[in-house]
Order: C-alpha cells, then structure tokens, then sequence
C-alpha cells in the first residue's frame, strides 16, 4: 500500500462517516428540542467532516499528481506518513477536550432539553473522532510501496 492509498482511504472513511452523520441528524431532529440540539450537532459536524476529507483528499491528489513518480519514494512516503500521523494524534488530543465541552454543557446547571442535546451532540461526535484518529494514527503504515513493486 502506497502512503497515497492509505490517504484515500482515511479521507474516505470520514466522507462516509460525514454522509451518515448527516442522514442521523436531520432524523433525530424531528424529535422535539433535545432532538433538534442533538440532530444540530450531527449536521453540523458532518459539514466540518465533508469539508477536511474534501480539501484534504483534494490537496493530496494534487500534490500526488504534482509529484509524478516522486511520489512513490518510500522516503518521502515516510515523512507524508509521519506528519499524517502527528495530526491524527494531535487531534486525538482534541477530541478529549471536545468531549469534555460537550460534557459541561450537557450538564450545565438549568440547561433544557436543546442544551442537553446539543452537549451529547458533541460528546457523540467527539468519541466518533477520538476512535476514528487514534484507530487510523496508529494504522498509517511505516513501510510504503515503492512504484517498481506494484503490480
């Protein structure tokens, strides 16, 4: 596997999970105000999600195109990787703190049914992306394909 079809790969997967995140927040939004803060959530970090697996799946093929049969050194492949996976953990990191703003305003003192909702909103989300970056950093390869051996 090429550092460029793990990258296609990982965009793809948030893509899909942007999708599905979407379809789950217009249906929860139908049930009443904690609905509607839940649901919000969903939508709303699923076009955030949309937008990084676009650009970033965009900005990569660019670059891989630009690169031409550069891309496939396995050296370079290996620093793409490495910075891959230094933003994965970084964002790892990000994730507890979404979670835990999620937590205080879901029990914020007096909050109603939205409030509620859009704080569980956010843990949601925010667990999603804490699985989703710490399963991918640890599964971006430390070997790469080298062009001369894809058949």
């Amino acid at each position: 596997m090429t550092f460029w079809d793990f990258n296609r790969l990982l965009t793809s997967r948030l893509m899909t999970w942007a999708m599905t995140s979407t379809i789950l927040g217009l249906i929860l939004s139908a049930f009443g105000s904690f609905g509607r803060g839940l649901g919000s959530q969903f939508v709303g970090w699923a076009i955030v999600n949309a937008a990084i697996a676009f650009f970033g799946g965009r900005s990569s093929e660019n670059k891989f195109t630009a690169l031409g049969d550069q891309a496939y050194d396995p050296a370079l492949q290996a620093e793409e990787a490495r910075k891959l996976r230094r933003l994965l953990w970084i964002n790892f990191g990000l994730d507890v703190l979404y979670m835990w703003g999620g937590w205080r305003l879901m029990t914020r003192k007096g909050a109603g049914g939205r409030t509620r909702g859009t704080g569980l909103g956010i843990i949601l989300q925010g667990l999603f992306l804490f699985v989703f970056d710490g399963v991918h950093a640890r599964q971006v390869p430390e070997r790469f394909t080298h062009k001369d051996e894809i058949a």
